[in-house]
């Protein structure tokens, strides 16, 4: 299979007047798992996984944007002065977000050809979306020559993308995209941007990402339904013990406070305050390399989703469990948006396919057969060296 250096060359040298010396630059961007934390609190663990986006642009001689998706065989394109969110163009929409981002610089934009393929697994809850936005933006600041830091780019992408879709971006998921290291998590506060980088203790274990195929139906607006509830208790708590967030409240004892609230805005609630708690407690276990200490409070935070926060469903209940009754289990939970999804499984090598064994009897019970990855923690997005840039110009 042609590499996406060659695709791009292939689909685009007729139009682009077979001009071999046009620079094509070519980058990877991974997606990522948020191993522990709420947006609410904006402290998360996570990491990159070895799954990717490939992404190429070069400059065409006209004013045209021509994009296309190699894995979906798609074509799209725009012009500067048509360049909106178009809920039809779907996954092009993403590709605009980069070029709105350099045109609000004032860099000057002309036409381009960005194509892009990847190996991510889609709609539970990896970024991958994400990654085409980071792979294009830094695509273009190569070709560019842009003079933007790493955490500029990243608070420039929430903002655009925030401005472009009209709806909410997490800045952490830009960071984890940009500043992830091979074989390390990343400790983030989505308020401050902050990046703490702490190597993983799992050498002799394997991390695996199970789809529990789930279809999510109605998921946004039950988490709309339970941000909203936390916002009523951040609220409430505010008024009693004062702070502006719950990241304020966590370090006071806000048991007794909640004992008045509605039972539904209490559980949302404490699981917020519980879970920034939990993030804590992980760095200092991952640190200590105290996997005991760690299991456990990957498997609480899974509890509480589905007791406190409840977004998660039987199925995916299921997976975890049989993760927790095996010994050798570093950890598993779900990941992504819930009500279905993806969780991840932290297992020690020797006994990850008697685990995966025991995954056997899912479809049985629930009619939906898992998919299974065997990811790594990976590292940031990057350009492709020269030596393969030149391969991708050479190629027919």
């Amino acid at each position: 299979m042609p590499g996406i250096g060659q695709i791009h060359r292939t689909e685009y040298e007729i139009e682009n007047d077979r001009d071999r010396t046009n620079p094509v630059i070519i980058v990877e961007a991974p997606g990522r798992i948020h191993f522990l934390g709420e947006e609410e609190s904006g402290f998360f663990i996570s990491a990159a996984i070895d799954r990717y986006i490939e992404l190429a642009v070069s400059f065409r001689k006209d004013n045209s944007f021509r994009f296309f998706a190699s894995d979906l065989d798609e074509r799209k394109r725009s012009t500067l002065v048509n360049l909106k969110y178009k809920r039809e163009d779907r996954w092009a929409n993403y590709l605009k977000t980069a070029i709105f981002l350099f045109n609000n610089l004032g860099y000057p934009m002309k036409g381009l050809n960005i194509s892009f393929c990847g190996n991510i697994p889609q709609n539970i809850g990896l970024a991958s979306s994400i990654a085409i936005e980071t792979a294009a933006a830094v695509a273009l600041r190569s070709l560019l020559k842009a003079q933007i830091n790493d955490m500029e780019l990243a608070q420039k992408l929430q903002e655009t993308h925030s401005a472009l879709f009209n709806h909410y971006a997490s800045l952490v998921d830009y960071l984890t995209c940009i500043f992830a290291r091979k074989n390390q998590f990343l400790l983030m506060d989505n308020s401050s941007g902050e990046v703490k980088k702490i190597k993983s203790p799992f050498s002799r274990f394997n991390f695996l990402l199970v789809d529990s195929r789930v279809p999510r139906f109605g998921a946004e607006g039950e988490l709309a339904s339970r941000r909203a509830d936390s916002l009523k208790g951040l609220e409430f708590l505010s008024q009693k013990l004062g702070g502006a967030s719950f990241r304020d409240i966590a370090s006071t004892d806000v048991l007794e406070s909640l004992g008045d609230f509605p039972e539904q805005i209490r559980r949302r609630s404490m699981h917020i305050v519980e879970e920034i708690h939990r993030v804590n407690d992980a760095v200092d276990a991952l640190q200590r390399c105290d996997l005991a200490s760690l299991a456990k409070i990957i498997f609480h935070s899974h509890e509480s989703l589905r007791d406190l926060y409840e977004i998660t469903c039987p199925e995916v209940d299921w997976l975890v469990k049989r993760a927790q009754e095996m010994e050798g289990a570093a950890g598993s939970r779900m990941t992504g948006l819930g009500f279905g999804g993806c969780i991840y499984t932290i297992i020690r090598r020797e006994i990850a396919e008697e685990y995966k064994k025991r995954l056997e009897e899912y479809e049985r019970i629930f009619g939906f057969r898992p998919v299974i990855y065997d990811i790594k923690l990976a590292a940031g997005v990057r350009v492709v060296p020269e030596r393969r840039r030149v391969n991708a110009n050479t190629a027919h």
